[in-house]
């Protein structure tokens, strides 16, 4: 596998794993011996950076990802990375699929979520600590002082933010050196795309979640597609909609066609493409099964050339597309015609 820095010094495989559809989101929990074996993989065959959060469970269990994570990467622990998050928690009262979110990043409030983390995840330190949402409350210069000290402190060793912008992480970078951010990345979900000037002048990696527009990139899915159920929450993203499964069908075959040329899967291409963009963007796909694990981490060795990847990014500009999970707020009402 190759590696990537993220940051400074953050040395991390070129493709992670993100550990959320475990436990959270994608329909019920999976099998917790199956998951623990899955992530033993994902570490024989080189990855070595894993990401997960406080909040990445369910009503009855909370905090069960940190918890799956840390008794998986016990016996590797000074082999890999470990990412997690700090700062929100979802309403359980809510009878909404798709819970909504309550942000706080009180300082008191860190502290305690850095406690219950390093704990559930059996560890010393955390490699990669990110606020998991902005707190409006709580300006970020004060998330950052906090952040300063955990690292003093040893608790931390680099620091993140998740779905932010130009003005947020610069505001927070002039007061501790951020790291890395983790904003949505796929080839259906560039508005942030625009973030990589100031990034590459800050010298802050991008870890990208969602990289295959929450698996549908794959090109795995259509109209007969069986979902997770209740839990799942692509029943209501709209890139799973029927009607834009039809629609976005000369995306997945332009996938196709490429794939097909350079001997790699849908998912692969939908990968090198982000990896052969930029050195510093590094792809955390999720995944249950073990043929996708070994599937996404292979993407690593698809090599796309500058001109292919622009030809990729021109097609991407003009091909129909519809709208995409999390779109930015500026566009969420807007479908690509």
């Amino acid at each position: 596998m190759n590696t990537r820095i993220l940051g400074r010094n953050l040395k991390v495989s070129a493709v992670g794993l993100g550990c959320m559809g475990m436990t959270h989101a994608y329909g019920p929990p999976a099998d917790k011996r199956e998951m623990i074996e899955l992530i033993a993989q994902a570490v024989d065959q080189g990855c070595t950076f894993f990401d997960t959060a406080e909040t990445y469970g369910t009503r009855e269990a909370p905090h069960d990802n940190e918890e799956l994570v840390g008794e998986a990467l016990k016996p590797y622990r000074n082999k890999v990375a470990i990412a997690t998050k700090f700062g929100i928690r979802f309403d359980w009262d809510s009878s909404n699929v798709k819970l909504s979110l309550l942000m706080d990043s009180r300082p008191e409030t860190i502290r305690a979520s850095v406690e219950g983390s390093l704990k559930r995840l059996k560890t010393d330190h955390i490699d990669l600590y990110y606020q998991h949402r902005e707190d409006p409350l709580v300006p970020i210069e004060e998330v950052a002082g906090v952040m300063a000290d955990l690292i003093r402190e040893g608790k931390i060793t680099h620091w993140g933010m998740s779905e932010v912008t130009e003005d947020t992480i610069r505001r927070a970078h002039a007061v501790c050196p951020v790291t890395a951010i983790q904003n949505r990345y796929s080839m259906m979900a560039r508005w942030y795309e625009s973030l990589f000037p100031v990034l590459e002048e800050l010298n802050i990696g991008y870890v990208a979640f969602s990289p295959m527009a929450n698996g549908f990139l794959s090109g795995k899915y259509d109209q007969n597609s069986v979902l997770g159920g209740h839990e799942d929450y692509r029943t209501f993203m709209p890139q799973y909609q029927p009607e834009n499964i039809k629609r976005n069908q000369e995306l997945l075959e332009m996938l196709r066609d490429v794939a097909e040329k350079k001997n790699a899967t849908p998912a692969q291409i939908s990968l090198a493409w982000m990896l052969c963009k930029k050195p510093y963007i590094v792809p955390i796909p999720g995944t249950r099964k073990p043929e996708r694990l070994t599937e996404n981490l292979n993407a690593a060795q698809v090599q796309l050339s500058a001109a292919e990847v622009a030809a990729l990014d021109e097609i991407l500009e003009r091909i129909p597309m519809s709208q995409v999970y999390g779109a930015a707020p500026d566009i969420c009402n807007e479908d690509r015609v």
